[in-house]
């Protein structure tokens, strides 16, 4: 199934990409789709950590995703 991915901040510049269309496997859960793309993106395995929002809601790992999913990659925030 297909999810529209998209990065924001220093993950967008990791990739080289702010939005990719990624195929995964049915069922696979938020926390499946991050061990795939540390696979596939081994740079992003230099950030401490980074949220997932699926469809504009911040998800858990154990949540399912369906296809045509839009997910975000968050990278930490500071500010001042």
């Amino acid at each position: 199934m297909n999810i529209k991915t998209l990065f924001f901040g220093i993950t967008a510049d990791l990739v080289q990409n702010s939005e990719l269309q990624i195929s995964v496997d049915e069922n696979s859960s938020v926390a499946n789709f991050k061990l795939m793309l540390k696979g596939k993106f081994p740079q992003l395995e230099n950030l401490n950590s980074y949220a997932i929002a699926v469809n504009e809601e911040y998800a858990e790992d154990a949540l399912t995703l369906k296809n045509g999913d839009i997910v975000a990659i968050i990278p930490p925030v500071s500010g001042g």
